[in-house]
């Protein structure tokens, strides 16, 4: 896959752009001034591998505790501001280690000029977030409407605001809705910058929709080789817009290690309980971090075949399955001992 060649960014101890992996955010839903529960919360997202997490500052009381969530967390902390430029100068002078602001909305440019001059001053970068709802009324005006070509150039004019400061330490972010319309708008940045692009489809629901929404428009934009930070927006428990992130990069090669699970989708032949088991299986799986693939059919027509080309398989039949490594049968074990014997052989995979 060609990747966009965009300069590196630093934020704290991760670095996005050039050629650094593609890195994992999310965003507390915590009140912030809450410093306990917002570390109690960001550790189970560093558990499910988020690399860098955004909390929400909206006043002052948030600003100062982000001093003390930095000491309870090992990830980078970017502090999501907007309309007031004091609490982005604040929220930097407590340890934030990247801002999230869009130049357009917190106030006159002597304003936007304080926030640069903190920013540089300290080496943190500004992450410029354009979304489809914040849009200049004047673009939409010009295009008439919410566009791919409207966000873009909004994006690119705030970028400007900060360019013509001199400060070039900058992340862009240009979200929608509209799957189609981000990956177009993300096209139009490909070929008018080289600063890094904060991926990401917003607002996309519940589960249900929003892991298809967000795995089609976040896989079709790094499919273009578009994308240095991904967040998956989903109206449910963060860790699961990590783990979703986490499969879409790993789907797409772009991200190495954890377990691969594949499963059959069950038919009339299947004789086991193939969906709990594969649900387990599933479960089990995400307590190692081993580059392997495991593969739970339901019976023995595709069984073998996908535990040839699993390192680990299970096939399932009337009360028992059979225990694969790479192709070749290692044992049949009634049904209630399958995931036990199934862990024995993860275990000895964890030790090689």
């Amino acid at each position: 896959m060609d990747r966009m060649k965009t300069h590196e960014v630093r934020i704290g101890s991760v670095a996005i752009g050039a050629d650094n992996p593609i890195a994992i955010q999310s965003m507390t839903n915590t009140r912030t001034d809450d410093a306990a529960a917002t570390i109690a919360q960001i550790k189970e997202l560093e558990k499910a591998g988020c690399d860098i997490i955004r909390c929400a500052v909206p006043d002052e009381a948030a600003a100062r505790a982000i001093d003390t969530i930095k000491e309870g967390i090992s990830i980078p902390l970017v502090a999501d501001i907007h309309f007031d430029y004091k609490l982005a100068i604040m929220a930097m002078e407590h340890g934030a280690d990247k801002i999230r602001i869009n130049p357009g909305n917190i106030g006159s440019l002597d304003n936007v000029k304080a926030v640069v001059k903190e920013a540089s001053r300290r080496g943190i970068p500004i992450r410029v977030g354009v979304n489809s709802g914040s849009l200049e009324k004047e673009i939409v005006a010009k295009y008439g409407g919410v566009t791919a070509r409207g966000l873009a150039e909004s994006a690119l004019k705030n970028v400007r605001i900060l360019e013509d400061l001199d400060f070039g330490n900058i992340v862009i972010s240009i979200k929608s809705s509209d799957t189609m319309m981000s990956v177009e708008a993300h096209e139009l940045l490909r070929e008018a910058t080289d600063h890094p692009i904060h991926v990401g489809i917003t607002e996309t629901g519940t589960p249900t929709c929003g892991i298809i929404k967000s795995s089609v428009g976040i896989g079709m934009i790094l499919g273009r080789g578009i994308g240095d930070t991904v967040r998956v927006s989903l109206t449910a428990d963060p860790v699961l817009e990590v783990v979703t992130a986490k499969r879409i990069l790993k789907t797409l090669g772009l991200r190495k290690g954890g377990i691969d699970v594949v499963a059959c989708p069950t038919c009339g032949r299947t004789r086991i309980d193939l969906v709990g088991l594969a649900t387990r299986v599933e479960k089990l799986c995400e307590g190692y971090d081993l580059d392997i693939k495991v593969a739970v059919m339901g019976c023995a027509v595709n069984g073998p075949g996908e535990a040839r080309e699993a390192d680990l398989g299970v096939a399932g039949g009337k009360g028992e399955g059979l225990i694969f490594r790479h192709g070749e049968i290692l044992k049949k074990v009634p049904e209630d001992m399958i995931l036990s014997e199934l862990k024995k052989e993860l275990d000895s995979y964890a030790v090689l």
